[in-house]
C-alpha cells in the first residue's frame, strides 16, 4: 500500500490563531512557550528534502490548524492537507497540544498502514529508500531500556515518559518480554552500550522506562488501533488538555507498544539520525546540512532534528543563517511549491 509521511505544522504568527489561543489560555498552560509555536520559515526546505531524498513516498499528510503557506501547491496529488477538525474529536478543539494531535494520527483520512511521523524540525537530509524506515512491512527501530529521568528543567517530558510507561506496564511484563523476544533487545547491530543498559536493567523487575530516538518515527497504524481498543476511555479523558499537561501521553506510547509486541525489525537507526539543539552558534548544524555526516569518516546522517529549546537569543539572525544553509543545498523548487 505504500508508505506515508505525516507532518504537523503551525503558523504561530497567524493573528486569527493567536486570538483563538488567547481564549483558552490560562495560568496553568505551561505548554504555551514561544519555541512550541514559532515558525522558522524552513518548511519549503522540508518539502524539498522529502522530494529529493524520499521520492518513493505515497502521500504527505500536512496537518494544520487551518493556515496554509502561500507558496504551497495544495493541488499536488501527493499532498493531503488535513485540518484538525478532520480527525480530532470535537471536544478537543481548538487544539494547541502536539501530544493530543499525536494520539489521534490513526484517524487521518486515507492514512496508510505504514507511515513516518515527522515534526517540522526534523529534516531528511540524506538519500533513502523504503527500507530505511520499514523492512518486510515492519518499522525499523531499537528496543532498549532507559530510566525516566526527573528533569526539573523540563518536567513536562518527564511526566509524558512516565505516563507512557505506566500504560505499557499494564499489558507487558518486563522480564517475560525479554524472554519472549531476546533478540529484539540484544540485536547484534545495536551499539554495545545498549547491551549494557539492557543487562543492567534486568536487575529491576518493573519497567523504569524505554529509550526512544528524538527524530522521525516509523509507525504501523494498527498499533494505534490496538492501544485505542485497550485504553480508549483513558485516552478520551485527556481530550480536555488543549495545551500540554502533566497527565498527557504522546506518540511514544504507540511506538513502544508496537515494539513490545515484537512488531518491528531491530536495527541501529540511531546511526543515521542526529539530534541537535539550536543556539546562537549553529556551525555544527550547518555542517550537517551541507555534508550530511558527523565527520569526514563518520556515518552518513539521513535525518537531522534541529530542536528549538528556547536557547536562541537572536531569533532573526539564526533563522536567516539556517535558511541560507538549506538554500545552499536545496535551492530548487519542489513540486509542492507554486
Amino acid at each position: 500500500m505504500g508508505i506515508d509521511i505525516v507532518i504537523p505544522w503551525v503558523d504561530g504568527s497567524d493573528p486569527a490563531w493567536q486570538a483563538e489561543k488567547r481564549k483558552y489560555l490560562s495560568e496553568n498552560s505551561y505548554g504555551d512557550r514561544d519555541e512550541r509555536f514559532r515558525d522558522w520559515g524552513l518548511l519549503k526546505y522540508w518539502f524539498r528534502c522529502i522530494e529529493k531524498n524520499a521520492p518513493w513516498v505515497r502521500k504527505l499528510h500536512f496537518v494544520t490548524w487551518g493556515h496554509i503557506p502561500k507558496w504551497l501547491d495544495v493541488s499536488n496529488p501527493k499532498l493531503n492537507v488535513v485540518n484538525h477538525r478532520d480527525f480530532l474529536p470535537a471536544d478537543s478543539l481548538p487544539c494547541f497540544n502536539s501530544s493530543l494531535i499525536e494520539r489521534y494520527l490513526h484517524r487521518i483520512p486515507d492514512l496508510a498502514e505504514q507511515f513516518v511521523y515527522f515534526n517540522d524540525d526534523c529534516f531528511l537530509i540524506g538519500k533513502t529508500d523504503e527500507d530505511f524506515f520499514f523492512k518486510n512491512g515492519l518499522p525499523r527501530d531499537m528496543l532498549a531500556f532507559q530510566p525516566v529521568v526527573a528533569n526539573p528543567d523540563n518536567p513536562g517530558m518527564t511526566h509524558l515518559f512516565q505516563n507512557d510507561i505506566l500504560v505499557l506496564s499494564k499489558y507487558f511484563d518486563k522480564r517475560r518480554n525479554v524472554r519472549e523476544h531476546p533478540f529484539n533487545y540484544f540485536h547484534i547491530g545495536y551499539p554495545a552500550i545498549y547491551f549494557f543498559y539492557n543487562m543492567l536493567e534486568l536487575a529491576f523487575p518493573r519497567f523504569t522506562g524505554l529509550y526512544s530516538i528524538h527524530n522521525a518515527s516509523a509507525f504501523l497504524k494498527s498499533s494505534y488501533v490496538r492501544v485505542w481498543e485497550k485504553e480508549s476511555g483513558y485516552l478520551e479523558k485527556l481530550n480536555v488538555n488543549r495545551f500540554r499537561a502533566d497527565t498527557d501521553v504522546n506518540q511514544y506510547l504507540f511506538r513502544e507498544w508496537g515494539k513490545l509486541e515484537g512488531n518491528f525489525i531491530p536495527s541501529d537507526i540511531a546511526r543515521h539520525m542526529m539530534y541537535s539543539e539550536l543556539s546562537d552558534d549553529n556551525r555544527a548544524i550547518f555542517k550537517f546540512i551541507s555534508l550530511g555526516r558527523k565527520g569526514m569518516f563518520g556515518p552518513s546522517i539521513k535525518c537531522l532534528c534541529i530542536n528549538d529549546t528556547g536557547l536562541v537569543s537572536d531569533f532573526e539572525r539564526v533563522r536567516e543563517e539556517l535558511a541560507l544553509a538549506f538554500e545552499s543545498v536545496y535551492n530548487e523548487k519542489s513540486s509542492f511549491e507554486k
